[in-house]
């Protein structure tokens, strides 16, 4: 029998809405399955976006740690007063109503939680910060989208350089003071919600990267994409690895261990 020390951890990953054919379904991109079980070396699950009808202690009791994912959907600018969304913008109002409880709640427990991309900006809402629905019309700043018509592993090369804030939570998982990211997002972090740290900028001034610096455990969103290819990428696998280990230690913590 596996020691607690050894032992997966259970980790969720959040689920996005989708309408395939003529009915929803709750989907998460197998990336991040893969990065769970070969980065963190943990056992993905996925969480539905079913908001109250998981009741958020119950999930919080029973996992070690929660992935937030990336999507192609913006968080709902209602709910960090923001102004109207452009028509035509995707959202998915299951997803932030299910997300957004769940991490003030993990957050506050001391669940480790790691936020990809969407996950970053979920992260930050939920805290009380608000977002850029769309970077590229925000003077001076870059243009954060990936071309589409590109192949995949264009898309996902990285495309710019970041600056990781020294004396913080990256800097101590990456020993360099910049690293070369991808970039596949409109939306970004605007004003930091109070408790979380800037760990990293874009070159543009862009927020790349925010941890929950008071946090009891390990919370950490990124702007970019380090679950793409994640075994061949050492920055991912540090990230990732970090992620489990804190997982694997709360599950320890919950045992009794």
């Amino acid at each position: 029998m596996a020691s607690q020390e050894s032992a997966k951890p259970l980790i969720a990953l959040s689920a996005c809405v989708r309408e395939i054919g003529i009915l929803p379904f709750h989907v998460v991109g197998e990336k991040y399955i893969t990065a769970v079980n070969a980065g963190a070396n943990g056992l993905a699950m996925m969480l539905p976006s079913l908001g109250d009808a998981h009741a958020r202690a119950d999930v919080l009791a029973r996992v070690d740690g929660l992935l937030f994912t990336g999507s192609p959907s913006n968080v709902e600018p209602h709910i960090y007063g923001g102004p109207p969304s452009a028509e035509g913008t995707h959202h998915d109002a299951q997803r932030d109503a299910a997300t957004l409880p769940l991490i003030r709640d993990a957050v506050a427990a001391g669940v480790p939680v790691f936020c990809i991309c969407r996950g970053i900006q979920e992260l930050n809402v939920a805290l009380g910060g608000t977002l850029h629905q769309a970077v590229q019309d925000v003077p001076g700043r870059f243009d954060h989208r990936e071309d589409k018509d590109l192949p995949r592993a264009v898309q996902y090369a990285p495309v710019h350089t970041l600056s990781i804030t020294p004396g913080g939570m990256l800097a101590k998982l990456w020993p360099e003071a910049e690293i070369s990211v991808n970039s596949l997002h409109a939306q970004g972090v605007d004003t930091p919600a109070p408790g979380l740290r800037v760990e990293a900028v874009a070159p543009d001034g862009q927020i790349e990267a925010l941890s929950g610096a008071e946090s009891a455990g390990f919370c950490l969103g990124v702007q970019w994409h380090p679950e793409w290819l994640v075994t061949e990428n050492p920055l991912s696998m540090a990230l990732f690895k970090a992620f489990g280990d804190a997982a694997r230690a709360h599950a320890s913590r919950r045992a009794g261990g």
